[in-house]
């Protein structure tokens, strides 16, 4: 995992991850799974913002998408397996729409000892959706009773507690698991090189536990957009307006488009090449997910009101970098330079180095060389609009003439940047 992308720490305790002064980090914890070279074969996560009694649907689908929305399952599984656990209730999830099926495997708890037939019976139209949909289902030793017998074939993972039975037992319970299914064993619970020893000698190849790695934390900062932004986003989705017109409003709000490239470009999403503009992203997402996206982002947002000073700023400089750019540059050249524009704020937003944040974030290369190196197509109109904003007359001059612009062409521009960036405030009033 790279440093620059999340910090890991041991494991705090759940109060302190779940200190309410911490709402802007997201806060999940991640252990190893362990193949029999000591090679890392995945993670499962845990989310630390609630107590683990809380655990339900709704925090499930919020545990999915933090970490592929906000912290990345690049930097939670550095592109590995991602296991996590569910309730019976969020398997039936609109939230697993957003995932790629090959990066994820779905914990899934047995109903108890006392389970009546039909119970157990009722979740298995539902285990067949999943793994029919590509997803692979793991389960705890339990599934092993008797009863469970009808759930062993959509097995894909058995994982083995070793606190959970005596040690006598591991050599039958594998075998049983061998005979019966198809599934990988997983030993869990590891916290002896004897119980290490013991569970590789019966031939099982994965393992987890504290005798392995302690779980660490990746902590990952977060800028949300307002709620009301999310709700223009989701009116338009449901209408199914243009996808123009979709990507007008991700234009108005850097929160919002810096949290679609950031989900739709993270690993769990499955896409093979980087998406770079706004347009792309809705095309390539499609309304039904968009609007899955945005209904989950609206249940973890704030309701913060009009967006902050800052967030005005940056949509400013983006429009402004774009009616400059129309001036002498292709229409999709101005569609990157809006990007380079509202993006020029992300440290300040984020609270991180802006190396950091847009190493969260497919781009263009030529928007990274302006806003990390000054340099490239684009970097003197963003020079230009930030001699606009400080009154730097030298700066204005310099910039304004190397792009052969006119001092009435600049202040034009900028005046209707200006203008636009105001009448977004009063649309979200």
């Amino acid at each position: 995992m790279s440093d620059t992308q999340a910090s890991a720490s041991p494991l705090p305790s759940t109060e302190a991850a779940a200190d309410p002064a911490a709402s802007d980090l997201v806060v999940i914890a991640r252990q190893a799974i362990l193949d029999d070279k000591r090679a890392v074969y995945g993670y499962e996560l845990f989310d630390r913002s609630v107590a683990a009694s809380s655990h339900t649907a709704a925090s499930d689908a919020a545990l999915l998408f933090n970490a592929l929305s906000f912290a990345g399952s690049e930097a939670l599984g550095d592109r590995k397996t991602v296991f996590i656990n569910c309730t019976h209730e969020s398997l039936v999830g609109r939230h697993l729409e957003l995932i790629h099926p090959e990066r994820v495997v779905l914990e899934v708890p047995i109903l108890g000892a006392n389970a009546e037939p039909e119970q157990i019976e009722r979740l298995l139209p539902i285990l067949g959706d999943l793994r029919a949909r590509g997803f692979r289902i793991a389960f705890n030793q339990d599934v092993l009773r008797r009863a469970y017998t009808s759930w062993l074939p959509h097995a894909s993972f058995i994982k083995l507690d070793l606190q959970a039975f005596k040690p006598e037992l591991a050599e039958p319970l594998v075998k049983f698991a061998r005979a019966h299914s198809e599934a990988r064993l997983v030993a869990e619970k590891v916290e002896t090189a004897e119980q290490y020893e013991r569970m590789a000698a019966l031939g099982v190849k994965l393992f987890q536990g504290y005798w392995f790695a302690q779980p660490t934390v990746v902590k990952a900062q977060t800028i949300r957009p307002s709620q009301a932004t999310i709700l223009q986003l989701i009116n338009l989705v449901r209408k199914q307006a243009a996808v123009t017109e979709i990507e007008e409003l991700l234009k108005k709000d850097p929160t919002l488009s810096f949290n679609l490239l950031r989900f739709i470009n993270s690993s769990g999403f499955g896409l093979s090449v980087e998406i770079t503009s706004f347009r792309h992203a809705v095309m390539i997402l499609g309304l039904k997910k968009l609007f899955r996206w945005a209904a989950l982002l609206l249940t973890t947002s704030r309701n913060t009101g009009s967006p902050p000073a800052v967030g005005q700023t940056a949509v400013v400089r983006g429009r402004l970098m774009e009616l400059l750019a129309a001036e002498l540059l292709p229409p999709d050249e101005c569609d990157n330079a809006f990007v380079v524009g509202v993006f020029s704020l992300l440290d300040v937003m984020l609270g991180i180095p802006l190396q950091q944040a847009l190493e969260t974030v497919a781009l263009p290369q030529s928007v990274v060389d302006a806003l990390m190196h000054g340099t490239g197509v684009f970097a003197p109109f963003l020079e230009l609009t930030r001699a606009c904003e400080s009154g730097d007359d030298a700066a204005f001059a310099r910039t304004a003439e190397a792009l052969h612009l006119s001092n009435r062409q600049v202040n034009w521009a900028h005046l209707q940047a200006l203008a636009w960036a105001e009448s977004l405030l009063e649309q979200g009033d």
